[in-house]
């Protein structure tokens, strides 16, 4: 049915319990995982004439975001070994969370995707989380929206 999956994550920790129900999804198919993390795009500051000595660099920041999402990934990762599925972790940068996921989804050949109702977002979405609903909307690949039933322990 579906041999590749991509879990989005955005290291929340509603989107962590989501990953995992992918994972879970992803070895009762049998399928590969590809776990993302869309990263901002680095922003210089726009209120100042000179960038304050404190402010990170564009090489600094790339360096830290790609730990974050590393960071955020590790539990779909390791998830997936554990269930003896293939998976690779991928970070990527966009203004447009949605976008990207999309473009990634197709670029990789994924055959769904995985993602949560609500990530960070929060509760301003009462029906979908923004970036669920500008997936769902901008890609002909099918989307599996995760909903949990009530907010995870901390």
């Amino acid at each position: 049915m579906y041999s590749k999956i991509l879990i989005t994550t955005d290291g929340s920790l509603v989107s962590r319990h989501t990953a995992c129900a992918g994972v879970q999804f992803a070895r009762q198919l049998g399928a590969q995982v590809l776990a993302l993390y869309v990263a901002p795009t680095y922003q210089y500051p726009v209120y100042a004439e000179i960038v304050p000595p404190a402010y990170p660099s564009d090489a600094e920041y790339t360096q830290q975001m790609l730990r974050t999402g590393e960071q955020h990934t590790a539990d779909i990762v390791e998830a997936a070994q554990k269930a003896g599925l293939q998976c690779e972790a991928l970070t990527v940068f966009a203004d447009a969370a949605a976008l990207k996921i999309v473009d990634v989804a197709e670029q990789q050949q994924c055959d769904l995707i995985f993602m949560g109702s609500h990530g960070r977002s929060g509760w301003g979405h009462l029906l979908l989380g923004s970036v669920t609903n500008k997936v769902l909307s901008h890609t002909t690949k099918p989307v599996l929206v995760h909903r949990l039933i009530k907010a995870p322990a901390t």
